[in-house]
């Protein structure tokens, strides 16, 4: 079996490391315990916090021990790296409950029975430490020169970095310290950002321990036209249903770029690389099945297999897509032939029989169900041939819904362009 190390590797999770060799000698000599911290500022984590908990199922899939650290001390801080202002400050409380919440979606991800994986929470041991014992016995490790030289403090200090957030370096670098000797960890992973923070874990083990540990970095991973992964029109894709959900996730995916499929399956999905690699030469009709795929093995990572069916059916249905070749991505089980209707995870908007009566613009429908931001986005699209009502263009921004636009039923499929649909449902 190949080690955790070579297929981060091969799947492009890795951009630095401290020392590759005595990280690829660490990983041959036997399981390895690995931690990764999460930060608790809301009480979901989103499409950006993918890489990291892919990591870690990869190391749990390969034998070795990931510890999944819920940053409940360090979040009463905030961590300064990559942000040029200072983070809103949350209380006790609502961190608290934050990373209640993480915790249960990170066991969505990773086996955290019977030790297989360890879920922490570092306010169990930074909340409980001595000031001056601190200061004393980790802070004279630390040089200042070298902490302002880091990247995430020298963003900072253009605007002002205040003393709480500058001892963020020395709580990170003593997390590691902390998981080290508590629980024999000597990887820690993490976003490129955090490589500073990451060197002073590192270097303080070696002063305090005369022992070796290793950094790991992920790369910042952007879509090929050089956005921010998981931010849309309606902003961020959570990994909470609830904020996200199955079938909005699902057409996160499927909607990417062409250049980026093969990328995101190794990053986002566990299918062979032998059957990414083959994705590589699809083209047309082919490439989006391929798209299908990722989207259908992405969703069923993150909100499970049933979740990930239900939305291949309602996507298959609003968009009448050909179901993925046989031949394709074999070892998927996504399904193979074309679902019975099935259009439940398709948003939904209810109007009253009155509402038609009285007369219904489309532009406002459209503005009211969120499926324009705006009734000037929907005047405007419109006015570019966007719009559908069921099967018909609309023509004008002051057509009206009428009974006819239901065909005798009480539902019709109102469509922007070819890839966000609605339903409205007419009650009375």
């Amino acid at each position: 079996m190949k080690s955790g190390y070579e297929v981060l590797k091969e799947r492009g999770f890795i951009e630095q490391v401290t020392d590759e060799a005595l990280i690829e000698q660490q990983f041959a000599g036997g399981p390895l315990t690995c931690y990764i911290g999460f930060d608790p500022t809301a009480t979901s984590l989103h499409i950006g916090s993918l890489v990291p908990i892919m990591a870690l199922t990869h190391m749990q899939k390969t034998g070795n021990r990931p510890l999944a650290l819920v940053g409940g001390g360090t979040g009463l801080i905030g961590d300064p790296s990559g942000k040029t202002e200072m983070r809103q400050v949350l209380t006790r409380d609502q961190i608290d409950y934050n990373v209640q919440c993480l915790g249960k979606q990170l066991s969505r991800y990773l086996d955290f029975s019977e030790g297989r994986a360890v879920l922490l929470n570092n306010a169990e041991w930074l909340t409980k430490i001595n000031y001056i014992e601190f200061l004393r016995d980790i802070g004279r490790h630390f040089s200042v020169n070298r902490m302002l030289a880091a990247e995430s403090y020298k963003i900072r200090l253009e605007k002002g970095l205040n003393f709480i957030e500058f001892n963020y370096m020395l709580l990170q670098g003593y997390d590691f310290l902390y998981l080290f000797q508590h629980y024999d960890c000597a990887l820690q992973m993490g976003g490129n950002d955090q490589w500073g923070n990451m060197l002073a874990g590192t270097e303080l083990i070696r002063k305090v321990e005369g022992k070796d540990a290793h950094a790991l970095t992920f790369p910042l991973i952007t879509t090929s036209l050089g956005q921010k992964m998981g931010k849309t029109e309606k902003g961020t894709v959570w990994l909470d249903a609830e904020l996200t959900s199955p079938y909005e996730y699902y057409q996160y995916w499927v909607n990417c770029d062409d250049a980026d499929v093969v990328r995101f399956m190794k990053l986002f999905t566990f299918l062979p690389l032998e059957e990414i690699a083959a994705a590589a030469k699809l083209a047309d009709a082919q490439l989006n099945m391929a798209k299908v795929v990722l989207a259908y093995e992405a969703t069923k990572v993150t909100h499970g297999a049933q979740a990930a069916a239900a939305a291949w059916r309602a996507s298959m249905e609003a968009f009448h897509s050909r179901p993925v070749d046989e031949a394709l991505f074999p070892s998927s089980d996504i399904p193979r032939h074309a679902p019975e209707s099935d259009t439940s995870a398709i948003p939904r908007y209810k109007v009253t029989s009155g509402d038609i009566e009285t007369g219904l613009l489309i532009t406002s429908l459209c503005a009211r169900a969120g499926l324009t931001k705006s009734m000037s986005e929907a005047r405007r699209l419109v006015e570019q041939g966007g719009i559908y009502a069921g099967d018909r263009q609309v023509r004008s921004v002051d057509e009206k819904l009428s009974r006819d636009d239901f065909s005798g039923g009480s539902e019709l499929r109102l469509r922007r362009g070819k890839k966000k649909y609605l339903i409205v449902e007419m009650e009375g």
